[in-house]
Parts: structure tokens; sequence; C-alpha cells
């Protein structure tokens, strides 16, 4: 089967598995086959796993399905063509890198993390609402007793935030939506 890999805003593809780790593929590139219903990181998908563990799965036979027949008088019809050579309307669109929002939403949440960190209001920025109410919820049942703990791990996150790039932190916190640090 062959993959398309998504290199910060930047499709490729398609590849076949034999040349993937060629084109840089690594854990946490985000790939899509036909088939996919999304984008998913490479060490998610089954068949691309055997990559990074060395474990090779055995080999089943692939038949492709007969082609369908052809579309009006006997003559094939080229599908329309959307960008990166794919027929168009029928990939979902890789993750497209917008930097006035990566770069507004970064130093919001990482002011908001150094300042009051312990509330969680920075996950909740990012659209965190899980670990956001992890952190909140810590900080109210132990009666601000562990609010000393929480506030370091805000600052942390905060400084992570602000000295990543405009593109590894719309990467790593909008599109993969890492949960901490």
């Amino acid at each position: 089967m062959d993959y398309f890999l998504a290199d910060g805003n930047v499709q490729r593809g398609p590849f076949p598995m034999q040349q993937l780790i060629a084109q840089g593929l690594k854990r946490e590139t985000l790939v899509w086959r036909e088939g996919m219903p999304q984008w998913q990181k490479a060490e998610t998908v089954p068949e691309l796993a055997v990559l990074f563990t060395g474990y090779q799965q055995p080999q089943q036979q692939y038949v492709p399905p007969p082609p369908p027949p052809p579309l009006g008088g006997g003559f094939a019809q080229t599908p329309p063509v959307g960008g990166f050579g794919q027929p168009a309307g029928q990939y979902p669109p890789a993750p497209r890198f917008d930097a006035a929002a990566a770069n507004s939403q970064k130093v919001a949440a990482g002011i908001c993390a150094i300042l009051i960190g312990w509330l969680g209001v920075h996950k909740f920025i990012l659209g965190m609402s899980g670990p956001g109410l992890v952190m909140l919820l810590i900080t109210v049942c132990t009666c601000g007793g562990a609010w000393p703990v929480m506030h370091i791990i805000g600052i942390i996150e905060g400084i992570i935030y602000l000295t990543k790039t405009d593109e590894q932190f719309y990467q790593t916190y909008m599109v993969e939506k890492k949960g901490w640090f």
C-alpha cells in the first residue's frame, strides 16, 4: 500500500511502504493511506509499527480489487486531479500550518502557564480540557496544597511553549495535541 507523509505543512507521496524510512519516516510522522479516516502518527498504524520495532509481520498476499467498469460509452475516464496528484475530494487534507494562530496561542498559553499555570488555564487555551481539568482539580481538591507542584509544572510548560518555534509548537500542541510537557 502507498502512504502519504505530512512533513510540517507539506504533504508528500504516495510512497510504497519499503521507501518510507528513506523518505524520513519517524514514529511521530503523520501518515495517511486510502481507507484511513484521518492522518495518524506512523507508530499507531499497525503495518508501519513493524518498521520501528524490528519485528517483521508475516506478509500477506495483497490482491487489489478489480477496476470499476468504465463510465459512459466504454471509455475509461480520468478522475479530476486535486493537489499533490490526488483525485479531488477523496483524501483528507494535510494539516496546514497557520503561523498567526500558532504564534498567538503560543504566547497566550506560555504566559498563562508561567503566571497561573497551577489553574491549568494554558491547557484550556490550547483546547486540551482533559489535562486542564486535571491540573485545576488537583489544585482545588488538595485545598491548594498541590499548588507549588502544579505551579512548577506550569512554569516548565510555559518555558517549553515559548522556546519552541511556531511550526514546532503548532505541530506538537495544535495538531498532535500533546497533553503534557
